[in-house]
């Protein structure tokens, strides 16, 4: 299993997106993901305390209380590694320590859990100083509630100065970073990637899918999905993603696989990855998923990639 950056945190090839559970998948539906992603060696659940907040008649906070009820009714707290986030929600906004504080106990409540096992800073706050969020997630992990943090949204400069200040104040270090990063969106590579690299630390790339693009299901802008994200994914559809696609088509056939396993494996397979994030809100979704950890593409295959999307 690959380690996140210096830590301690073996995980599964496949970070399991936990931003549907509550919005697209109900109850029922998260637990059976759940359990079959956790029956398939999974241990690696990503969430967020905002999730889903934007969606009508929920307030936030849902996808952390199913998850909770799941840890707790099938006793797998100390099998899966819990991964959450704060600073991104209209009721625990910014990156201040006051919030930070507040907003890992309520999470801590809703995940029914004494403890976090990656906590990032959902995106840079530069309304608060670097040294007060780092020193309060240093008090977390200090006290035993949070185990490694890490960053979402950060740009390298901002990246590169948050290691900094924690290697010369003593504070927890960031051990990984969640960047918008997949095959159609590679703009990580280019500041980013040589960063944490460098620093050490284990990329954890989100929208790992181009928001249900790289499946293969949306090949025209007429498509009629039942999918929420299908406006987002029809926006690749220009000629690199037509190009990109063909290509995916073509190695999926070659293994007997799918063009989301085929992206996600290339994913994973990048320098600094330790394991993409994608969500599933039922079995169907989640097999293309679990197949991407076992799905070894040759050198020449992810080169052929890498130049078709580029």
């Amino acid at each position: 299993m690959p380690k996140i950056g210096n830590s301690d945190l073996d995980v599964y090839g496949l970070n399991l997106g936990g931003n549907v559970f509550g919005w697209t998948a109900d109850e029922q539906q998260s637990f059976e993901v759940l359990d079959a992603y956790a029956a398939a060696g999974g241990n690696f659940v990503d969430t967020a305390d905002s999730y889903m907040a934007r969606v009508p008649g929920n307030s936030g906070g849902e996808s952390e209380t199913i998850i909770g009820s799941w840890l707790a009714k099938r006793g797998r707290r100390d099998d899966v590694i819990i991964a959450t986030k704060v600073g991104n929600w209209a009721q625990r906004p910014g990156l201040s320590a006051k919030n930070i504080r507040a907003a890992a106990e309520d999470s801590l409540r809703r995940l029914r859990t004494d403890h976090i096992d990656l906590y990032y800073a959902h995106r840079d706050d530069k309304d608060t100083p670097l040294e007060e969020t780092l020193g309060a997630f240093d008090e977390l992990v200090r006290a035993g509630k949070v185990r490694y943090i890490g960053a979402s949204n950060y740009s390298a400069d901002r990246l590169a100065e948050a290691l900094s200040i924690s290697d010369k104040e003593g504070f927890a270090r960031y051990v990984a970073l969640q960047p918008h990063y997949n095959l159609v969106e590679r703009a990580y590579e280019q500041d980013l990637a040589p960063l944490v690299e460098k620093e050490g630390l284990s990329t954890l790339p989100y929208f790992a899918l181009a928001k249900g693009f790289l499946t293969g299901k949306y090949r025209s802008r007429e498509t009629q999905s039942d999918s929420p994200r299908s406006e987002g994914a029809v926006a690749y559809l220009d000629h690199r993603g037509q190009r990109v696609l063909e290509v995916l088509d073509d190695i999926a056939a070659a293994h007997k696989s799918t063009p989301a396993a085929v992206s996600l494996a290339w994913l994973a397979a990048q320098p600094t990855v330790a394991a993409p994030i994608a969500s599933a809100r039922n079995l169907d979704q989640l097999a293309d998923l679990i197949a991407s950890v076992e799905l070894h593409l040759t050198d020449p295959e992810l080169a052929t990639l890498t130049t078709a999307s580029t």
